[in-house]
């Protein structure tokens, strides 16, 4: 799994944004070979954003390793919810860095090959759940992190509801015209936000598909 040409991906993506141990290191037990559509392998090392089935995409390594990096995860943190999963490699990404990963992805095709490729890979923390991600997944819940994988217009409050004291949520928001990556954290009834950077994703969507 730890093959050269991954490897080499993540060395040119330390260089570009740098990552800790822990997160290299999960970087490097995951191939984004297999997360990749078969006619598009060739560009799976590429620091690019591909495309999936129903106008989603695989985010590029570095949405995911910024990403990730901005959840800010520590020996604390025992669970993560993401929003928009696609193809699963965020996800698979977390799953090594957190004990239990919870998943939500609308598009219906995406949810049974992930599935597939999650057993086939021998992932077995990765909880991945048909639905509109915006309801989140209270069953589960309260979460120590949540991720939105797409842009939002608003944070719905659901998701703030589902989120431990003291946790945090991260998510592309649209703001004046601009998709901003927001850090949102949890005190009490209030909920406090900083804005990261700009970003690029795809527009999260209601309902399923």
């Amino acid at each position: 799994m730890n093959n050269i040409a991954n490897r080499e991906m993540v060395d040119k993506l330390n260089n570009v944004f740098s990552l800790n141990d822990k997160v290299k290191n999960a970087f490097l037990k995951i191939d984004r070979k297999d997360f990749v559509p078969t006619g598009l392998s060739f560009k799976a090392y590429n620091i690019d954003a591909l495309p999936l089935a129903n106008d989603s995409t695989i985010s590029s390594p570095l949405t995911v390793a910024k990403m990730t990096t901005y959840l800010k995860i520590d020996k604390n943190v025992d669970s993560v919810l993401e929003i928009g999963c696609g193809s699963g490699y965020q996800s698979a990404i977390l799953s090594k860095l957190i004990r239990r990963v919870f998943a939500v992805e609308r598009i219906g095709n995406l949810v049974k090959e992930t599935k597939e490729r999650y057993k086939k890979l021998k992932i077995y923390n990765v909880n991945l759940k048909h639905d509109d991600g915006q309801v989140g997944w209270r069953n589960f819940a309260p979460f120590d992190r949540i991720l939105f994988s797409a842009t939002a217009k608003e944070i719905p409050e659901t998701l703030f509801e589902q989120l431990k004291e003291g946790g945090i949520l991260i998510a592309p928001v649209l703001k004046n015209n601009k998709e901003i990556i927001i850090e949102f954290k949890k005190y009490g009834n209030r909920v406090i936000s900083k804005e990261i950077e700009e970003a690029k994703f795809v527009p999260i969507k209601k309902g399923k598909d």
